[in-house]
């Protein structure tokens, strides 16, 4: 007699066939904890240490950089911190995506992979209702509405969860098999680059300071802000995911672009606001105004946006990373040349495999370095902070359990494959991208706010990723 697994009808499950000295009752207990993977009993201890027990590894690398990075202590300086900063964003990290994303990828892979990125553009859609609900619920100052929003829809899917992973894997008795870091790490990485491209488009835009609370100032009276290259008063966190980030600051990138084009105003003079090329109606006639002028005046404004989109920064070390490991993954003759252990390059791989093992303990050091700064002064209000912390942390996990069961039924997902639920899980777990404190900075909008905001959510995370990895475990996963 066999049963029929719920999530998998092709997957069967074995009948309790009883022992000796249990009640019925018991033996149903003990068969809840049958683990699939190996076909070991587990007690209930042992499955809740199994889920707690890689964060603790986390949270003790991150205090350690805590420490390290405590004003009183100076073991290491701010400016140290942002060095590290910089190695793991344009060499190890990318050196970790490259070589795992690239033995995992095949042509076949990718297809079956479709719904890792569509997981973060859902999560992200899901995220902005939610931050919605907590504007209007909690009424934050309106001129973060909009930092309210994103700010709980956006979530960091990139260095936490490969942290998560290597720390899950890093046990010979992960539930996730043999092969649990290099599919880990493909899978994360995989769903970078739609992540980026969110970055760059929705985010940026939405990060943009309100046109009401920008301060006007009068031709003649401008105040030029000084800004050094190594400027240690920002914050860590506005390099500590994407370090220069201030080098990518365009012409209107801290202005209220989008406002200004899209709304009239009768009340200001042009003159007030400055030059925006072809924006302003009534400009010098050039090629391009000549070009515009049989464009519908929508459409015109829609094209001066897109040209504004600072989407060519997607090209970022990591993106590339990502992007050369598809390619060479997808043709099996180049993937022969590159990967393996007979692979004439085997020795250039095995090189980035080195440097990429340094990947996952300075991200985290980073981490620690980012909350030994404490939380900065925000006008956001407690209540508000409060609000997007439960929304990101707590209701969104639940509402992305939903999803992924429903996408399962549909057959959406690997059959079989616990480690790809695991990642798909984690899009709706982590707190809100370290990258949105860069975002605001190179806006120049809240960033005392993302950093306080961060600093909170970074705390509340290690209680809230404790709780759902647990259910993760225990709920989910054995009915893979």
């Amino acid at each position: 007699m066999t049963w029929t697994n719920p999530f998998h009808p092709s997957l069967r499950l074995r009948p309790f066939l009883g022992v000796p000295g249990l009640s019925s009752t018991e033996g149903k207990k003990m068969e809840s904890f049958w683990d699939l993977s190996d076909g070991n009993v587990k007690s209930g201890g042992e499955n809740w240490l199994s889920a707690v027990v890689p964060l603790m590894k986390l949270l003790s690398l991150a205090v350690i950089g805590l420490i390290l990075a405590h004003p009183k202590l100076q073991v290491m300086s701010k400016a140290t911190f942002r060095l590290l900063s910089k190695l793991v964003f344009v060499l190890f990290l990318p050196c970790l995506i490259f070589t795992h994303l690239g033995q995992s990828i095949t042509g076949k892979n990718f297809v079956l992979w479709w719904f890792i990125p569509v997981n973060v553009i859902i999560s992200t859609a899901v995220g902005c209702i939610l931050g919605y609900l907590v504007a209007i619920i909690c009424r934050p100052p309106p001129e973060f509405f909009r930092f309210t929003i994103i700010m709980t829809a956006f979530g960091n899917t990139g260095n936490l969860p490969l942290a998560i992973v290597g720390s899950v894997c890093h046990s010979a008795k992960n539930p996730f098999g043999p092969d649990c870091h290099t599919s880990g790490v493909s899978y994360v990485s995989f769903a970078q680059w739609v992540a980026v491209i969110l970055v760059y488009t929705l985010v940026y835009h939405m990060m943009e300071p309100p046109l009401e609370y920008y301060e006007i100032v009068e031709e003649g009276n401008e105040i030029e802000e000084v800004v050094t290259a190594n400027d240690l008063s920002r914050p860590l966190l506005v390099e500590a995911e994407w370090p220069g980030m201030e080098d990518k600051e365009t012409e209107h990138c801290k202005t209220p672009f989008i406002a200004r084009i899209f709304t009239r105003i009768s009340s200001i003079s042009p003159s007030t606001f400055p030059d925006v090329g072809s924006v302003e109606e009534g400009g010098p006639i050039s090629p391009k105004s000549i070009r515009c002028l049989v464009e519908p005046k929508v459409v015109r404004r829609i094209r001066i946006v897109a040209e504004q989109t600072p989407i060519q920064h997607i090209l970022q070390p990591p993106t590339v990373a990502s992007l050369l490991a598809i390619i060479i993954g997808m043709f099996p003759q180049l993937k022969s040349f590159v990967f393996g252990y007979d692979a004439p390059l085997s020795f250039i791989t095995d090189s980035l495999s080195i440097l990429a093992g340094a990947a996952i303990p300075f991200v985290l050091l980073i981490l620690g370095g980012m909350l030994a700064e404490g939380p900065h002064e925000s006008k956001l209000g407690i209540r508000t902070v409060i609000g997007i912390s439960v929304a990101r942390l707590l209701v969104l996990p639940l509402i992305g359990i939903g999803i992924i069961l429903l996408a399962d039924k549909m057959n959406f997902l690997v059959p079989g494959d616990k480690m790809y639920r695991f990642v798909l899980l984690l899009q709706y777990t982590t707190p809100s991208a370290i990258l949105l404190g860069a975002i605001a900075s190179l806006r120049g909008y809240a960033v005392s706010e993302a950093s306080a905001l961060l600093f909170w959510q970074h705390v509340f995370a290690v209680f809230s990723l404790s709780l759902y990895i647990i259910i993760y475990y225990k709920v989910l996963l054995p009915y893979v």
